[in-house]
């Protein structure tokens, strides 16, 4: 019988397995709960500053039976936080959200510090990492980051940052090789702390908006960098982008992860015809999760796996209000079904 990480790792390494592993990363993948919070009565916002809540939190999330790892953090808010814009963070209903930015436009871009990720939000990440470290080490540990683009749009309006990727270019790739550098910075402290995997998600470098030739230019460059970095440490990575994908499959297929991650509006029958050569993972509808019924659930994870998923997750961040037996039903029935 494989372990949660043996599994894994199996799948990353291409082996043979008995089933898909059952994940679900952290970061923009939140995988907390209200129903979850309240078994255990933690404070959601208070997890987000506390190491140990975090931990607990993570921890329970795996110890209950609905995903087959430990995932920390539980929000997209720590990189721009820690960059200077406000947060508002949220409450056992929804996740934390940035509420004020901290430029008005990529030209301010030197107005940003370099974070020190000893301190803050982003120690408490860390911190949480090693104390995940200390418990079952049968489930891999997954870290996360903020992906380039998404960052940028949380210190700066996206919609002033889609503009200036074209009218201010210069300034634009300044802007996001420094927050580039400073997510490197971010994944070593995670890695160090006793990561086995670094999510990347990055919603706002949907190929949708930014078109083909904008996606290679700064989404591929960027992410690639950060993917680099992590390599030379030897762990794995996942990179997970929002919307359509039919404009950018080429470009898609030139992010280095080991592992990419789409949400529901792509099929994963017309992801697998389109990249057959990479590990997918996703996509079951969080929409379906938080308002269906587990069979449905069931019905929509045998059919992700037919069609082509090696890894079956949540194709979003859960919605806070979704069950446990519903959460409960994806990993059920790859347990019991496949």
């Amino acid at each position: 019988m494989l372990s949660p990480k043996e599994r894994l790792n199996k799948v990353i390494k291409r082996e043979k397995v008995d089933r898909p592993p059952c994940i679900c990363p952290g970061g923009m993948m939140n995988m907390v709960t209200k129903e979850l919070l309240e078994s255990i009565e933690i404070d959601f916002p208070c997890a987000h500053t506390n190491s140990s809540m975090m931990a607990d939190l993570a921890a329970a999330v795996y110890e209950s039976g609905c995903f087959e790892n430990y995932g920390v953090p539980f929000c997209m808010t720590i990189e721009a936080e820690e960059f200077g814009s406000k947060v508002d963070m949220g409450t056992s209903i929804y996740e934390p959200h940035v509420i004020e930015y901290k430029i008005n436009s990529v030209k301010e871009w030197r107005n940003i510090s370099e974070i020190d990720y000893k301190q803050g939000r982003g120690k408490v990440v860390s911190d949480a990492i090693k104390l995940l470290k200390l418990r079952d080490s049968a489930a891999p540990i997954i870290g996360n980051l903020t992906g380039p683009i998404s960052t940028a749009g949380s210190v700066l309006d996206p919609i002033m940052l889609y503009k200036e990727l074209k009218k201010a270019n210069k300034e634009a790739h300044e802007f996001i090789n420094f927050i580039t550098e400073q997510l490197i910075a971010f994944a070593k402290e995670q890695i160090n702390a006793g990561a086995d995997i670094i999510a990347i998600s990055d919603p706002s470098a949907t190929g949708e908006i930014l078109g083909s030739k904008l996606f290679d230019e700064f989404v591929v460059l960027y992410i690639n960098k950060i993917i680099n970095s992590i390599k030379k440490s030897g762990i794995p990575t996942i990179v997970h982008i929002c919307g359509q994908m039919k404009n950018v499959y080429p470009e898609v297929d030139k992010i280095k992860s080991d592992i990419l991650s789409f949400d529901s509006v792509v099929s994963m029958k017309d992801l697998r015809e389109n990249l057959p050569d990479r590990l997918l993972m996703g996509n079951i509808s969080t929409y379906a999760i938080e308002f269906g019924e587990p069979e449905k659930i069931a019905e929509l994870t045998k059919r992700c796996v037919e069609n082509g998923a090696d890894i079956v997750s949540p194709a979003c961040g859960l919605g806070m209000k979704s069950s446990l037996k519903n959460i409960r039903s994806i990993s059920e029935t790859l347990k019991k079904e496949l």
